[in-house]
């Protein structure tokens, strides 16, 4: 195995070291010629430095027994999941050049992901093309709101397709579907919040009626943050949506207010944080959470109410909109599609959930975030949040 000089580094192999595994002439010209790139913005092919080109009957370590059918594939990368995801193993077929995934720990059911490799690195290159609004997405450059996902997806889709015969694995038809959708709301270039989130998106897509707008007597004194307060009589969020209930019976109250008032008896007053005079609460999450806001600077955090612990959830109310829009479009493409993506490759299209999230709102990922609600919410498959 050698690597090249020529821009990043890429891994090759040597003809001796393909022969007996790799029979497939395009592949073997392409790992011999320009190789594989060390990581991709998705995956990484890295482990070929590691360990070498493996079958998968050496490479995987659970006590499941390999399919004979299975046991010549070749370990040659990985997805790169986010971080607390176990990470799916990328296997080559060496007669016919076809890549799959599968876990190392349970490798009895792998799942397509394209039909040759040199698809595959066209697939993830177009994919961080959409990511970084350059080549053939160029143009979507500094445009946002629903036409612009509509027009990525079209793109990003047709792209795939092309390559696939029309037959788009899951994983690349949740990224074509799922990843334009962070195009929704562009930067808070007037909101004085984290993103500009378009004036009737919630409305279209939660219904009209459905989305809650406050007004001036809802604010408690201790909401002293001017975009926040704009936000939510301008913009609102929605009454209801997945895992969130708005309060909207009463004026919003402090933390200090709701455990007096509300579940009085339930929470000591010397539990609460220090400055719950300062938290609101905006609603309930499942699982015995209140959503609250600092009133002083707009952060988003969640109120285990059982531990009367504090955890940090969004940036501030345009991105906790947005979560709530994108769970939500989630489920409506995907009950458009039979329920495809979830039901074939769940872990696979919450791992993309959980980077557009990240990559719109990096609370979940910010130093010393030891628990985020919605990206537990994102792993939990048994849940059913997607």
């Amino acid at each position: 195995m050698r690597t090249t000089d020529a821009g990043p580094a890429a891994i090759t192999l040597t003809e001796t070291e393909l022969d007996r595994y790799v029979t497939h002439a395009p592949t073997r010209g392409l790992l011999t010629g320009s190789g594989l790139p060390a990581d991709t913005d998705l995956l990484t092919f890295s482990p070929l430095r590691t360990h070498g080109l493996r079958t998968l009957a050496d490479a995987a370590d659970g006590p499941f027994r390999v399919a004979d059918e299975l046991r010549d594939r070749l370990v040659i990368g990985e997805l790169l999941n986010p971080a607390g995801m176990r990470r799916e193993a990328i296997l080559l077929d060496g007669g016919t050049g076809e890549l799959t995934t599968a876990y190392l720990f349970d490798p009895a059911d792998p799942r397509p992901f394209a039909p040759s490799l040199d698809t595959l690195l066209r697939f993830a290159a177009v994919t961080e093309e959409l990511a970084g609004l350059r080549g053939r997405f160029a143009s979507l450059a500094g445009q946002y709101g629903p036409r612009a996902v509509t027009e990525a997806t079209r793109r990003l889709l047709s792209l795939f397709q092309e390559g696939a015969d029309g037959e788009v694995p899951p994983y690349w038809k949740a990224a074509a579907l799922i990843r334009p959708l962070a195009l929704v709301a562009g930067p808070g270039t007037t909101s004085g919040l984290t993103l500009d989130v378009p004036a009737r998106l919630l409305d279209q897509e939660f219904g009209h009626g459905r989305v809650a707008r406050f007004e001036e007597f809802d604010f408690p004194a201790t909401l002293t943050h001017e975009p926040t307060r704009r936000f939510l009589r301008e913009t609102g969020l929605p009454e209801e949506a997945v895992l969130f209930h708005a309060d909207t019976d009463v004026p919003l109250p402090t933390l200090r207010e709701y455990a007096t008032e509300e579940c009085a008896g339930d929470h000591p007053l010397s539990e609460l944080p220090a400055h719950a005079d300062h938290l609101i609460r905006l609603g309930r999450l499942a699982e015995d959470n209140s959503l609250v806001l600092d009133g002083r600077t707009g952060a988003i955090l969640t109120f285990g109410e059982p531990e009367a612990t504090l955890h940090p959830l969004n940036t501030d109310v345009s991105t906790l909109a947005f979560t709530l829009w994108l769970l939500h479009h989630e489920r409506t493409i995907d009950g458009h599609l039979g329920n495809a993506l979830t039901t074939v490759a769940y872990d696979q299209l919450a791992a993309v959930m959980i980077h557009i999230l990240s990559a719109v709102d990096p609370t979940g990922t910010a130093p010393g975030t030891d628990w985020h609600y919605w990206t537990e919410q994102f792993q939990d498959g048994a849940g059913g949040i997607l």
